[in-house]
């Protein structure tokens, strides 16, 4: 896959009341070619190429009809599984406002909420093939609390796909260096036929984030 263009970087002056690091933030954006190939293909962020790159290597999306997208916002995810899959039927879910995106029914809901599990499954109308979690928590600036926030989403959003997905489904879920724990990883692999982590290209070399990889889920015991 094209990593993108070239061209002259664009530097950032340095506007009254903007910071030094908000301008190094802009400054990255605008010279960062998948956020350049976003706007050009009608993506709503750079995170699209990260799930497109995931499929091409683990063949995500072919076959399946149902799909639960978790930390929808802002809705690259979905994007690219509707393009890829038009037919397939996707719920998302995020704590922030999401803009519509066509036939894709998004809730403006904490996923930790109680009633949020039935309500996707409502939604949805049968069992997902496939489930997709690009939450993670709000950091704190402390690496070790915001890596175990973000792994407790990651194991409740792991709980909630062996309760509800398709026999041979799938779970994508994001997580911090060094991966999902081994006990986590135990426990998908008690549930799941293969269990890889993976750092698509377009994730940025400066990132932490990695994924773990899931497919082939065996069933809940009878």
């Amino acid at each position: 896959m094209s990593r993108g263009g070239g061209g002259a970087r664009q530097r950032v002056k340095t506007a009254r009341g903007r910071t030094a690091a908000s301008t190094r933030w802009l400054e990255r954006q605008l010279n960062d070619p998948y956020v350049r190939r976003a706007k050009a293909e009608g993506y709503r962020s750079r995170a699209a190429y990260k799930l497109l790159e995931l499929d091409e290597r683990f063949a995500l999306l072919k076959g399946s009809r149902r799909v639960i997208d978790l930390g929808i916002a802002p809705g690259g995810w979905s994007q690219v599984v509707r393009r890829a899959v038009p037919g397939a039927t996707v719920v998302g879910i995020d704590l922030l406002p999401v803009d519509p995106i066509d036939g894709v029914t998004i809730f403006e809901l904490d996923f930790m909420a109680d009633e949020a599990p039935d309500r996707l499954m409502e939604a949805l109308g049968g069992a997902p093939d496939l489930v997709l979690s690009d939450m993670a928590a709000n950091t704190v600036g402390h690496p070790q609390t915001d890596a175990l926030r973000t792994m407790a989403l990651v194991e409740a959003a792991h709980a909630f796909a062996c309760d509800v997905l398709a026999p041979g489904g799938a779970f994508v879920a994001k997580v911090f260096a060094g991966g999902a724990d081994a006990t986590l990883v135990a426990e998908m692999k008690r549930h799941f036929t293969t269990v890889k982590h993976a750092k698509p290209p377009s994730s940025r070399k400066g990132s932490v984030e990695w994924f773990v990889i899931a497919q082939g889920f065996k069933g809940r015991p009878a």
